[in-house]
């Protein structure tokens, strides 16, 4: 049923709201109690009769109906006029910031007798609703893609055990050109989500503007209309190919007209041109896949007269972003607290972050070869990643200066300080780690002995070594009674020839043993 014209009063409260105001056609449609549509339609008419605002003040309502609505010369449907290529008009519909404005100017310049843009704009509406369903969205090119899993499953046989295992599809599909993109994953999960999102901007060779998922867990954390929660590691991704995220409103499939309208397509040709075929790997279904989405992408689609790959190459890759120069490596992230050791669990490994976190809360990201600390959004730590060995990595930076000091003891540094104050002093610390269980023991009196000999010169140290040797001193202590009461410097006891006195009351070397 015909809507009901608007009285020529309320016609002119829109003109004045509009000219007068600058009111848009939602608050004047809010204004006056009708529909948005109806005031662009109004306002339309006003644009087509060339009427100029403030109107002359000797129009009546007559005439206003009368330059508003011209009465009709034809019958309806019949066409009087020479019609532009509809087609055409629909691919450059697609290009940004066009409108039918823009191409109602043109045909006009071309056919000075066609059609006025009403019924120009009519005629359009009207081929449009006759396209194919994967058509009947006017999308601007380059803006967004359209992603999602299909519902069915491609069956993949393992040919050691005949073990039938099923294969999930997953399906992109352009706005403007509808080119498509499939694949073969074995699940959903978040890997198989965001690898499938890399080899599909490798394939368009561009990136959209924007990209519409469903709310699959694996991208949406959380669907909400108006404050929708994608998943971290799927928004880091995005943010590599500078694309954003605008998730499908849950239980809307016209949000994501397209996709449906392709995995459908998709399904129809894969499934049903590879059922008689069994594939042994994942990697041969997506090389069958492969060759059946070529075929698809390069079958001509009616009325449009032209291909998906035709569509994409002419309007909507000179409108797609670059993609950046390497792809995106996936990521884990969690949230973890940082532990009393000052070190934070991944995978079963532990890495250490500086000491000062302590008991802070932190993201880790871990790639296949690195490991990552964020801390406030700041990175404050990175690792190689451990696969083996020792399950603790710990960085010297990140440590205590006590605890850094501990943990650079080692036996060979001790060796190499005492190396450079002469070789008896390395005698000396040699002597003193073997006569222990275990080396660590004796490091504290290796760090005693070697600062007792700071600000002395190398020979009295040296002197002072040989002593504590003759006389088997190991101790922190002894060697430190020597040098403070010069014991290297007094000679032995010694009769007139030079021989040694022997004596019960004279205490020789062995004594000390």
């Amino acid at each position: 049923m015909p809507t009901e014209r608007l009285s020529m009063r309320r016609i002119r409260q829109i003109l004045q709201l509009h000219f007068e105001a600058h009111a848009s056609a939602r608050v004047i449609a809010r204004e006056l109690g009708i529909g948005r549509s109806t005031v662009q339609g109004y306002l339309a008419r006003v644009a087509t009769a060339d009427l100029v605002w403030p109107l002359p003040a000797d129009l009546t309502d007559q005439m206003l109906e009368e330059r508003l609505f011209p009465p009709a010369s034809f019958k309806r449907g019949v066409r009087r006029y020479t019609e532009p290529d509809w087609a055409s008009l629909v691919q450059e519909m697609k290009r940004p910031g066009m409108n039918l404005m823009i191409l109602w100017e043109e045909y006009q310049a071309v056919h000075l007798e066609g059609y006025g843009y009403s019924r120009f704009c009519e005629l359009y509406r009207g081929f449009e609703r006759r396209l194919s369903p994967t058509m009947r969205q006017t999308h601007v090119a380059g803006h967004k893609a359209f992603v999602d899993y299909s519902g069915k499953r491609v069956p993949i046989v393992d040919p050691a055990t005949g073990e039938v295992r099923l294969a999930e599809i997953f399906v992109a599909v352009l706005g403007a050109s509808n080119l498509t993109y499939a694949e073969a994953t074995w699940t959903q999960r978040l890997p198989d989500w965001i690898g499938a999102h890399v080899r599909m901007f490798r394939f368009y060779g561009a990136a959209p503007r924007l990209l519409v998922p469903d709310n699959l867990k694996s991208g949406v954390n959380k669907a909400s209309f108006y404050d929708p929660e994608v998943n971290r590691t799927y928004s880091a991704m995005a943010a590599h190919y500078r694309v954003g995220v605008v998730p499908a409103r849950s239980r809307k499939p016209k949000d994501k007209a397209s996709v449906e309208a392709a995995v459908k397509f998709a399904q129809f040709y894969i499934l049903g041109r590879l059922r008689n075929v069994t594939f042994f790997s994942l990697d041969e279904c997506n090389t069958a896949i492969k060759a059946v989405m070529e075929r698809m992408n390069g079958r001509v689609m009616r009325r449009l007269g032209v291909s998906r790959r035709q569509l994409f190459e002419a309007v909507e890759r000179p409108a797609m972003q670059s993609l950046p120069d390497h792809d995106y490596e996936y990521a884990d992230w969690h949230l973890c607290r940082v532990g009393i050791d000052y070190h934070v669990e991944v995978a079963g490994f532990f890495y250490s972050v500086p000491h000062g976190l302590i008991r802070e809360q932190v993201d880790t990201r871990a790639t296949v070869g690195a490991v990552e600390v964020f801390h406030r959004g700041k990175l404050v730590a990175a690792h190689a990643r451990r696969y083996g060995g020792p399950r603790h990595g710990t960085q010297p930076d990140h440590m205590p200066s006590a605890h850094r000091r501990y943990a650079e003891w080692t036996p060979e540094r001790f060796q190499r300080q005492a190396r450079a104050i002469g070789p008896n002093t390395e005698a000396l610390i040699i002597t003193v780690l073997a006569h222990r269980p275990h080396p660590e023991q004796g490091f504290r009196t290796c760090v005693g002995v070697l600062r007792l000999f700071r600000g002395i010169e190398a020979a009295r140290a040296e002197a002072v070594c040989i002593y504590a040797l003759e006389i088997g001193a190991r101790s922190y202590q002894s060697v430190a009674s020597i040098l403070k009461h010069g014991l290297d410097r007094k000679a032995s006891p010694q009769a007139a020839d030079g021989t040694p006195i022997v004596h019960d009351n004279i205490r020789g070397s062995g004594y000390f043993h």
